[in-house]
């Protein structure tokens, strides 16, 4: 098939590149053209800015693909520029969602697509904006303009991810296990999860193309395994031989005094991460999320000792002082009593 990853640079979508090229596809890639060195020429790499909503129906209206796949659009224009530049040029259009566009809490766990409810609140924007996204595509479905496909991966890491951790620290929780410095973790670390890789999720993205089963639907594609929060970092301290030192702060502490940092985990991460893979299952015979939690992290410390191995400073210092201030807390707790 020919297909069109809008995207391509991105945690997973690099991976739906690798994969579609492993199936033997024919991809191009939409991007800004920063990070498109990471291709080789296998890979048509058209460069322009999707924000550009003018540039990019220009750009595309002499083109067509078998499906489009469209990592980059994150609220209900995004997507609405997706439909339309492609209306007539494309088989198929699969859109990236994602779970945190779940209204909390859920109704069922581990949650089944079909029983939960999009968020209605805007208090989480990424989420609600998300949702809205997927509100425009379900009124496409339902026109029945053209098929789409809605995809909601969960938090997912890769190679190249920024997104790693409580603080998204990243290399930062390597570089503190090494250094016997205490990680913040929010609430008491138990709260059910199961941890994503991009490889697993970019199989659900590329087996989706042409699969008219999946039309007019929408899926989860995440890993099934339970862990809760803080085995992650566990995990990563058994493969750096180091038992890690945690400390326990909660999320609604963490969102009052800084929003923008801490919202994803107040607004989502502080619910299930559980999620059902039999709609996908089912529509894809096949699939299956392989990546263990603990093969998953060896992936990621090992890119982190080839080329992601830079500590973020100004994080380093922000997690001194969060541990500083919960050992504070702990002591003037013992003194009430």
């Amino acid at each position: 098939m020919k297909l069109l990853v809008l995207g391509g640079t991105g945690v997973i979508s690099r991976a739906i590149v690798a994969e579609a090229l492993a199936r033997q596809h024919e991809v191009a890639v939409f991007n800004r053209g920063s990070k498109n060195h990471l291709f080789s020429g296998e890979v048509e790499c058209i460069v322009g800015d999707k924000a550009n909503r003018e540039q990019f129906r220009e750009v595309m209206k002499d083109r067509q693909f078998d499906a489009v796949i469209d990592m980059i659009s994150f609220d209900a224009k995004d997507a609405q520029s997706t439909v339309e530049t492609f209306q007539g040029r494309t088989g198929q259009i699969i859109v990236c969602s994602s779970t945190a566009a779940y209204k909390r809490p859920f109704r069922t766990v581990p949650t089944s697509e079909d029983a939960e409810q999009l968020v209605e609140d805007a208090a989480f924007p990424y989420a609600f904006h998300k949702a809205e996204m997927e509100r425009y595509l379900q009124q496409v479905i339902e026109a029945g303009e053209l098929p789409v496909t809605i995809i909601r991966p969960s938090l997912t890491y890769g190679i190249g991810a920024a997104n790693l951790g409580v603080l998204r620290q990243n290399y930062n929780i390597v570089h503190r296990i090494r250094s016997r410095k205490p990680l913040v973790m929010f609430g008491d670390g138990t709260i059910p999860w199961s941890f994503s890789f991009a490889p697993d999720v970019a199989k659900a993205f590329v087996g989706a193309a042409g699969n008219e089963r999946m039309y007019g639907q929408h899926y989860h594609a995440t890993n099934e395994d339970i862990h809760v929060w803080q085995d992650l970092y566990l995990e990563l301290g058994k493969l750096l031989g180091i038992e890690p030192e945690l400390v326990h702060i909660s999320s609604s502490m963490l969102k009052e005094a800084n929003p923008d940092l801490f919202a994803h985990l107040y607004y989502e991460k502080s619910y299930s991460g559980l999620f059902d893979n039999s709609k996908l299952k089912l529509d894809l015979p096949g699939y299956q999320a392989s990546i263990s939690l603990s093969s998953g992290l060896a992936m990621m410390l090992e890119w982190y000792e080839r080329e992601g191995h830079s500590v973020d400073e100004s994080k380093d210092r922000l997690e001194d002082r969060l541990t500083a201030f919960y050992t504070d807390a702990c002591s003037q707790l013992k003194g009430l009593f």
